[in-house]
């Protein structure tokens, strides 16, 4: 496992070293762009679940509303149902950039640019997934009291991003839109865990 993270590491710090050539023109900024990694464990209760798409939106104990994709190597999916707790662990790559989308963004708002695999064999009922995304987003709310940022993709999932510049939230607005790269390597058990 720390295997892949590695190496999906190594392959966002070449797409970030290469960001204004692979995501667009940053002449029009409004603010100078923000990136960082994070690594976070979460206990979620399921909202819902989309076997179609294997989609399930997740809510964790403070309230914030999370939508993650189960790839094929998630092979208990089944058994997962809304009302259920689980246990996620995110590393977490986010990159905002503070400018208008360009005109091939526009028409292609969503943009998976890599992916990766799934963990050793002999591990529990889990994967790796690993996914980069570019995505132009809107902010949905801002709660400056707790420096939360929930934001709303093209396709209506949501995400909510923890700040880390209490000077920046104050020039953000609700409704504005920028560009999101946001990078996970995602463990998700599907161990149920007692309410």
């Amino acid at each position: 496992m720390k295997a892949k993270l590695v190496v999906f590491a190594i392959a966002l710090v070449a797409l970030t070293l290469n960001g204004s050539a692979v995501f667009g023109q940053e002449d029009n900024e409004r603010r100078p762009q923000r990136e960082r990694w994070n690594q976070m464990t979460l206990t979620a209760k399921v909202v819902a679940v989309d076997m179609e798409t294997r989609e399930l939106t997740l809510k964790g104990i403070d309230g914030h509303l999370v939508t993650v994709v189960a790839g094929p190597e998630v092979e208990r999916l089944q058994e997962v149902s809304p009302g259920d707790m689980i246990v996620t662990e995110f590393w977490t790559y986010i990159k905002a950039e503070f400018r208008d989308p360009t005109a091939e963004e526009m028409a292609e708002p969503v943009v998976v640019v890599a992916e990766a695999g799934k963990t050793p064999e002999g591990a529990p009922p889990a994967a790796a997934i690993g996914a980069v995304v570019r995505a132009v987003v809107t902010v949905e709310v801002i709660n400056r009291p707790d420096m939360l940022y929930v934001l709303r993709g093209p396709n209506g999932r949501y995400v909510t991003i923890e700040a880390e510049d209490p000077a920046l939230m104050t020039k953000i607005n609700v409704g504005e839109v920028l560009i999101l790269t946001y990078g996970e390597a995602l463990v998700m058990s599907l161990e149920k865990v007692a309410n």
